[in-house]
């Protein structure tokens, strides 16, 4: 079983973490390095050459070919899975066989039934569990939250997400050629469109019930690299409306493949005043009537780790390491599990067989 116990650094280990761009080397590595409470004592990646270059760039003592090693080392008790998603379970089933704690990065399992597998494994083995959902963790983030919740816009009326991004569209590259098959569960539903709504949810509560648009408009997609066309099955564009648990109502649009003038950001009515969350993550608002919106600057109790010179998306991932640590240490549940993880992909399916079927359907 992995330790939890308080006077001990938690002691990490990560899968897939290559020294080419990825997701280990861009975010986990660097936001661990601003972290006292955690050592990082062992990666893995296919190929030991590459795996002994990210153990020396990061000063890691042990580093392996393959994963099997790293999740029965005794000198692991978090297990982080970071590759792509069509793997993720395969090597989450091994960190929980090994009774180790696992952060797996998002989504938990290509399909709801792989999910819904490993959050029942995970339940079996005890352990603790974290999924790469750090954008709901983010300062701003919580702050809007509280915002809501102390009553800055009076009743929320509603909440509308718009995201459209360059991602996933007519150009992408070559190490992206999977997200153009759907069944690989990385494309503008399975991915983008849960990163930004969870981050939404997070402050406003959960989905009653909905109805959803989820289309693909792409047939082919070239890698920018080679110039090779591939077939694209994963959509492009979701659109969802429905009505929250308060009664207040949602619309969000999420567009991959935007040529110019992206944009994100999610906007909070309510009966007293309205607040916007940027796609820096930053809160502006405003109160009464036809008053400007002005910037509310995050307060410093929300940073549970140090900012410094991380990029956006690394510090969000070090609060999320934050948020565990503390879950650990006081018996908290601040970090998202694969519980939670388990009732965002059923949203995500509710939006998807709604689309189908042409119905509105309630969320379970």
């Amino acid at each position: 079983m992995a330790r939890t116990n308080v006077s001990e650094r938690i002691r990490v280990g990560i899968i897939g973490a290559s020294p080419q761009w990825g997701w280990a080397t861009y975010a986990h590595l660097p936001a661990l390095q601003t972290l006292p409470r955690f050592r990082v004592t062992a990666v893995s990646t296919t190929r030991q050459q590459s795996a002994d270059e990210t153990a020396r760039r990061f000063d890691v003592p042990h580093a392996f070919a393959s994963h099997e090693p790293l999740v029965e080392h005794p000198e692991v008790d978090l297990v982080v899975v970071s590759v792509r998603a069509a793997e993720h379970a395969r090597l989450v089933r091994a960190a929980l066989a090994a009774k180790k704690h696992v952060f797996c990065e998002w989504p938990l399992g290509a399909s709801l039934e792989e999910t819904t597998e490993l959050a029942e494994r995970a339940r079996a083995a005890g352990v603790r569990t974290v999924i790469g959902l750090q954008r709901r963790l983010a300062p701003g983030a919580r702050y809007l939250r509280d915002l809501i919740q102390e009553g800055y816009v009076g009743k929320v009326r509603s909440a509308t997400l718009q995201v459209s991004t360059a991602m996933l569209g007519l150009q992408r590259p070559k190490a992206y050629d999977y997200t153009a098959d759907v069944t690989q569960g990385a494309n503008a539903l399975a991915t983008i469109t849960a990163h930004f709504l969870d981050t939404v949810l997070a402050a406003v509560g959960d989905v009653e019930s909905l109805s959803g648009l989820v289309t693909r408009q792409f047939e082919h997609t070239t890698l920018a690299e080679t110039g090779e066309v591939i077939p694209v099955t994963a959509p492009d564009q979701v659109l969802i409306h429905g009505t929250l648990a308060s009664g207040a109502v949602l619309s969000a649009h999420v567009e991959a493949g935007k040529r110019n003038g992206g944009v994100i950001s999610a906007t909070i009515t309510g009966t007293e005043g309205d607040l916007v969350l940027s796609q820096d993550l930053t809160v502006s608002g405003a109160r009464g009537d036809n008053q400007p919106l002005a910037p509310l600057p995050t307060p410093e109790k929300y940073f549970w780790s140090p900012r410094g010179s991380l990029s956006d998306d690394a510090h969000q991932t070090a609060q999320l390491y934050a948020a565990f640590a503390r879950d650990v240490d006081e018996g908290t549940s601040f970090a998202p599990g694969f519980e939670h993880a388990l009732a965002l992909h059923r949203l995500l399916n509710t939006v998807a067989e709604s689309s189908r079927t042409g119905q509105r359907l309630p969320v379970r």
